[in-house]
């Protein structure tokens, strides 16, 4: 029986020279919607994170902290980078670290058989490298500043290298890659990333020096054990070398590569774009193999106007977020209020005022309303099934709209409309006045009509928001008695959600604490 192919999805693998802020927070977290999203579609799901260990930056680093480099990292990622994950609520399936032997030995059969296919050649590089990007400049790219060259990202000296090394036939695969760009939009997002990579590739493409000679921390060149591989192409392997790369077809490893690969979707931040939409697709075109269904290089989130970064103290550790606001609410933020794609600012007072706004008053107050009016006026039961044109129309339309957004990585559009629906049943409640209708007996049925709308319009928004803000719609799942009677709510489909009426009569409401307290005034 053929395996279905698995929708995998990754993160880059953050570099691990400091704790994560929450630039790197925003990326991990939109792969975990998006992946949950995918689950709930029914659909097998391979979802990637991890770190990136190797270079220049992480040696030097490790260095200044009188630390061994391996040390080093194996602390970071322990006492860092992994709590940070579980602390957000990341649902990966898989970490892989570059220091792993997994990887490493992967990378060397890899290397190895580009060498043997005769695209890895001996020559010497000479140029300008930014240590903070690990990245070989071109001069063209490097800013100038009172005679001195800066890297334009970090506003730092370059250093000048000069040593031989080992370089990859970049330049052969310009063409190929133009072609498939102009063929295929879909594999590079958005179009502004797109227009980006095609004009770089249209100017000009040089050979990749992919190797270092003057420091040794890093994976060896199999051929050439002075050397250790350049920290950019080991580190864009992780991708394959997590799934088997290499791996003969017939091991666990390459069932697994052959279930998981290509890639569906890469998720990068824009300023490694050129990285993943132009070297990464060319060594895998060089090994024969599929290249990414999509590179998506999203914005960048600024503070004050300038990109978050921990070299210019402009990085904010996710936890002096989630410690005020709550880990769903920082979910949901980021998502929300930022066309996914684009840059956006972060601002304490436009989180405060949404949260406030849109979770507290619109979505949390639904909840504690209906569990309150269920528990005074039914005796904490559910009644029976009722249908409201209304809901059940606009419901059919908000998850058609929701899911189209959310597999087309258009996050603020699919959490938009949802909460637009969440108003509409807020709205239905305010007209309606089951207070009202409570004080005369004679009103009961048609209570208890707007009491069941209100509380199935809320089983369904628990399931479209559960990607989003898993723990919290999951108390409400909870409350509304719908875990007891329908199962665990990433066990319900988005394709079901819209079927009105799933909540059964006789299910049992339980009062919650609120869903979104109101928050303190930070000072």
């Amino acid at each position: 029986m053929a395996h279905v192919k698995s929708f995998y999805l990754t993160t880059p693998i953050y570099y691990v020279n400091d704790a994560p802020h929450i630039g790197h927070a925003y990326t991990t977290v939109a792969g975990d919607v998006l992946t949950r999203w995918h689950r709930q579609r029914g659909e097998s799901v391979w979802f990637l994170t991890g770190t990136d260990e190797h270079g220049q930056k992480v040696m030097r680093t490790a260095e200044q902290n009188n630390a061994a480099p391996q040390d080093w990292v194996d602390r970071l990622v322990a006492e860092a980078w992994k709590p940070n994950w579980s602390a957000l609520n990341i649902a990966n399936n898989d970490f892989i670290r570059t220091t792993e032997p997994r990887h490493t030995e992967r990378v060397q059969k890899f290397l190895q058989s580009l060498k043997d296919s005769g695209h890895i050649y001996a020559g010497k590089y000479e140029g300008p490298y930014c240590v903070g990007c690990e990245e070989f400049k071109l001069p063209g790219d490097l800013i100038d500043a009172d005679g001195e060259k800066l890297c334009p990202i970090h506003s730092k000296p370059v250093e000048i290298v000069n040593e031989n090394n080992w370089f990859f036939k970049l330049s052969a695969f310009a063409q190929p890659l133009i072609d498939l760009y102009k063929n295929n939009p879909e594999a590079c997002q958005p179009e502004s990333a797109r227009n980006e990579v095609l004009s770089f590739l249209e100017g000009g493409v040089s050979d990749l020096s992919i190797s270092r000679s003057t420091f040794d921390w890093g994976i060896p060149v199999p051929w050439d054990t002075d050397q250790v591989v350049y920290v950019w192409f080991d580190a864009l392997l992780n991708y394959a070398t997590a799934v088997g790369l290499t791996d003969d077809p017939d091991s666990e490893g390459g069932k697994k590569f052959a279930q998981t690969w290509p890639a569906d979707v890469h998720l990068v931040g824009k300023d490694i774009l050129r990285f993943h939409a132009v070297i990464w697709p060319a060594m895998l075109m060089a090994a024969g193999l599929a290249t990414p269904r999509k590179v998506f290089a999203h914005g960048w989130l600024l503070v004050g106007g300038e990109k978050m970064s921990k070299s210019k103290l402009t990085g904010i550790a996710p936890s002096d977020i989630t410690d005020h606001f709550g880990v769903d609410a920082f979910r949901y933020y980021f998502l929300r209020a930022i066309p996914f794609g684009s840059d956006g600012s972060f601002s304490w007072e436009d989180m405060g005022a949404r949260y406030t706004s849109e979770l507290a008053n619109d979505f949390g107050n639904l909840a504690s309303r209906l569990a309150a009016m269920i528990e005074k006026y039914c005796g904490g039961v559910i009644p029976a099934v009722h249908h409201d044109t209304g809901l059940v129309e606009a419901l059919t339309t908000t998850v058609a709209t929701a899911d189209k957004a959310m597999v087309a990585l258009d996050f603020q559009t699919g959490i938009v409309a949802t909460m637009d629906f969440c108003k509409k049943v807020n709205g239905y409640v305010t007209e309606k006045q089951p207070w009202i209708l409570a004080k005369d007996p004679a009103n009961k049925v048609e209570l208890e009509e707007v009491l069941y709308n209100t509380a199935e319009s809320l089983r369904a928004l628990a399931v479209l928001l559960h990607p989003v803000m898993p723990a919290t719609t999951e108390i409400l799942w909870d409350s509304l008695g719908a875990q007891a009677t329908l199962g665990p709510i990433g066990a319900q489909k988005v394709s079901e959600i819209a079927q009105w009426g799933q909540l059964p009569e006789g299910a049992i409401v339980t009062k919650t604490p609120v869903l979104f307290p109101r928050l303190e005034i930070k000072e």
